[in-house]
C-alpha cells in the first residue's frame, strides 16, 4: 500500500481558495502562526520571482484521525469538514492566506509607481500594521488609484482582479494618459502579477489510508529537519578553486573579533557589508551578493568583519544592545558594518562624534521602523547618506524626517518585534537592574538567571480582576519588562503590589527604587503600580518611554500617527 495519493503541483490561489472555503484546515496539533510580516513579505518576493519556495505536505482527511482547526484568519470550520489536512506549510501558506486576503495584524500593499520606474518587487511591496491610520485610508480605492498604491488582496482572484483594479483607475484618466498608464499596467501584469497568478507549489497528498501513528512521525520528523539555501555557501564553492577558502575566513573573523562571534552573525551579512563597500553604487541584493568577485572579497573581507564588530560594540556599550535575541533589526548590522568597511573609526575626539551619530541613527531607524520594508535597499540607501553625514554633510533622511506617535506603545505587543525589541533596549541602555539580585542586567545574567520579557501586571491577574481590558493592552509593551524566571514564577497571578512588596522587602527599599526606576516604573507611594490602577500605570510608562525615544533620537514633537479610535 503507497502512502501516497499524489505528488502533483498546485497552483497558489487554488490552495489560497481551498483554505477560505474551509476545504484546508490544519489539525490540532499543529502550532500557533508565528512569523513576523517581513518574513511573509519575502516569500511574497520569492514568488512574483518564481522562486522555489519549498514542497507542501497534507493527508487527505477522509476519516477524520484529528481534531482540526481552521487556518489562522480564514472562516471558521463552523463542524464543517476538510476534504485536507496541512501537515507541512502551515507558516508559509497562512502567512500568504492574511497577506493575500487581507486579514491578520498586518496589510501588504504594492507600489505601482516604483515597479513602473523599473525597480524590482522587493523595492516596491511593503506591508502597514492594519490598525494605522494610513492602512485604513488605502483601504479607499481613491487614494488606491491617486497613489498607484495596490493592496495585495487584489491579487487573490489572480490576473483579472488585477485588471479589473486597473481598469477603474485608469477610467479616471484622459485618453492620452489612461493609455500610457494601460500600456505601463501591461508590462507589470506580464513581469510581476502572472508569476504570482501561476505559481506552483509542489504538493504531496498522503492517502486516506495513512494511520495516525505514521501521520505523527513523519511529522515529528519534519519538525527536526530541513535545511536553508544558503548564499555562504554557494560562494563558499565558488570560490574555492580560487584559493579564496570563505569557511576559514569566517572563523578567523569569529576568532579575531568577539562581538562577532557572541551575537552570532550571519556571515551573508559579511558578504552584504561587502556588497555595499565594494560598489560605487552600494547594493547587497541577493543577485548584487552572488555576483561578487573574488577581488571583493580580498580588498573588503576583513574591513568588513572588523566594521561590524566595531559596530557591534557602539551598540552593546551606547545602545544596551547586549543580546543578540533582543536586537530590532539584525539587518540594521549591514550598514553599518559597510560604513566602518570605508570609514573606520577616527582617532581622538572626532570618534565621540562620530559615535554619537551612528547611535542617533540607530534609534531613529529602530523607532521610525526604516528596515521594515526593503531592508536591502534601505541599507544602500543608508550606508552613502551616514558616510555623507559623518563627512559633515547633510542628515540621513531616516533622521530628518523621523517621526513618532508614543500612543502606539499600547499597540506595540511582541509581533511588532522592531517597536517592541526597541523598548527592551531603552529598558537595557538605562542600566535595567535584576528583579532577583537587583544588580544591573549583564548578558551572563541573563543566562544565568533566565531573564526574559514578563508582564507587569500579570496577564492572568488582569483577566480575572479587569476582564474587559483587551488582549492586546495586557500584552503590550507598556506592561512587559525584563523579570528572571525565579522572580516571574512568584508573581503568577498576583497583584502587582502584593508581589512587589516581597520584592521591596527581600533587596531593600533604596536598591528596590532604583530597580524598580531602571525598568521605568514609578514606586513613589501615591504611584499607579501600588492601587493596581492598570489605566493608570499604561498612561504613565507611556510617557517616562516617550521621555526617552525623545532623547534618544532627538525629536521633539508628538506626530498624529494613529487615528483616535485606534488608540482607545
Amino acid at each position: 500500500m503507497s502512502l501516497f495519493e499524489d505528488t502533483n503541483p498546485h497552483k497558489l490561489k487554488d490552495l489560497l481558495i481551498q483554505i477560505h472555503n474551509g476545504d484546508a484546515a490544519l489539525p490540532d496539533f499543529q502550532r500557533d502562526f508565528v512569523w513576523e510580516p517581513s518574513a511573509t513579505r519575502e516569500l511574497v518576493i520569492s514568488i512574483a520571482n518564481n522562486y522555489p519556495a519549498g514542497s507542501l505536505l497534507r493527508i487527505r482527511n477522509t476519516h477524520d484521525l484529528f481534531a482540526r482547526r481552521e487556518f489562522q484568519g480564514a472562516p471558521t470550520l463552523n463542524g464543517g469538514k476538510p476534504n485536507f489536512l496541512v501537515l507541512d506549510g502551515q507558516q508559509r501558506l497562512t502567512s500568504l492566506y492574511q497577506a493575500f486576503y487581507g486579514v491578520g495584524e498586518h496589510r501588504f500593499f504594492v507600489d505601482l509607481r516604483i515597479l513602473i520606474d523599473g525597480a524590482d518587487f522587493d523595492e516596491a511591496i511593503f506591508h502597514l500594521r492594519a490598525t494605522r491610520s494610513r492602512a485604513k485610508r488605502l483601504e479607499k480605492f481613491d487614494i488606491q488609484a491617486a497613489e498607484l498604491i495596490l493592496p495585495l488582496g487584489v491579487l487573490k482572484s489572480g490576473s483579472g482582479g488585477f485588471g479589473r483594479w486597473g481598469r477603474e483607475v485608469a477610467r479616471k484618466l484622459d485618453n492620452e494618459a489612461r493609455i500610457k498608464l494601460e500600456d505601463q499596467l501591461d508590462m507589470i501584469e506580464e513581469k510581476w502579477i502572472s508569476p504570482i497568478d501561476e505559481y506552483l507549489f509542489p504538493v504531496v497528498t498522503l492517502s486516506d489510508q495513512t494511520g495516525a501513528d505514521a501521520v505523527c512521525t513523519i511529522f515529528e520528523t519534519l519538525n527536526r529537519t530541513g535545511v536553508k539555501l544558503s548564499v555562504f555557501e554557494l560562494l563558499t564553492a565558488r570560490f574555492w578553486p580560487k584559493n579564496v577558502n570563505l569557511r576559514q575566513l569566517w572563523q578567523q573573523g569569529q576568532d579575531q573579533h568577539p562581538n562577532v562571534a557572541d551575537f552570532e552573525i550571519d556571515p551573508y551579512y559579511v558578504l552584504q557589508a561587502i556588497s555595499l563597500a565594494a560598489r560605487a553604487a552600494p547594493s547587497c541584493k541577493r543577485s548584487d551578493v552572488l555576483n561578487l568577485e573574488t577581488a571583493d572579497i580580498e580588498t573588503w573581507w576583513d574591513s568588513a568583519v572588523t566594521g561590524l564588530n566595531q559596530a557591534l560594540t557602539i551598540l552593546r556599550e551606547d545602545c544596551g544592545v547586549i543580546v543578540t535575541r533582543w536586537l530590532p533589526y539584525s539587518t540594521i548590522l549591514i550598514p553599518l558594518g559597510a560604513l566602518l568597511a570605508k570609514r573606520p573609526m577616527p582617532a581622538g575626539p572626532s570618534a565621540a562624534v562620530v559615535r554619537a551619530k551612528i547611535v542617533k541613527w540607530f534609534w531613529c531607524s529602530v523607532f521610525g521602523q526604516t528596515y521594515e520594508n526593503a531592508p536591502n535597499s534601505q541599507a544602500a540607501k543608508d550606508v552613502g547618506e551616514l558616510i555623507t553625514w559623518i563627512e559633515g554633510g547633510a542628515v540621513p533622511t531616516s533622521v530628518s524626517t523621523f517621526k513618532f506617535d508614543p500612543r502606539i506603545l499600547m499597540d506595540t505587543t511582541p509581533r511588532q518585534r522592531a517597536l517592541y525589541r526597541g523598548v527592551i533596549f531603552l529598558v537595557l541602555r538605562g542600566g535595567a537592574r535584576d528583579f532577583h539580585s537587583g544588580q544591573p542586567i549583564s548578558g551572563d545574567l541573563i543566562i544565568e538567571h533566565y531573564i526574559d520579557d514578563h508582564h507587569i501586571f500579570p496577564d492572568n491577574y488582569l483577566k480575572t480582576n479587569t476582564p474587559s481590558i483587551q488582549a492586546r493592552l495586557r500584552d503590550c509593551v507598556l506592561n512587559r519588562t525584563l523579570i528572571d524566571r525565579t522572580t516571574n514564577q512568584r508573581i503568577r497571578d498576583r497583584a502587582p503590589s502584593d508581589y512587589l512588596k516581597e520584592v521591596r522587602d527581600a533587596l531593600g527599599g533604596e536598591t528596590f527604587r532604583k530597580l524598580l526606576s531602571s525598568h521605568f516604573i514609578q514606586c513613589d507611594p501615591d504611584s499607579s503600580i501600588w492601587s493596581n490602577d492598570f489605566g493608570a500605570f499604561l498612561a504613565q510608562r507611556q510617557q517616562d518611554l516617550w521621555s526617552q525615544i525623545k532623547d534618544v533620537t532627538g525629536v521633539t514633537a508628538q506626530s498624529d500617527l494613529m487615528d483616535d479610535a485606534e488608540a482607545a
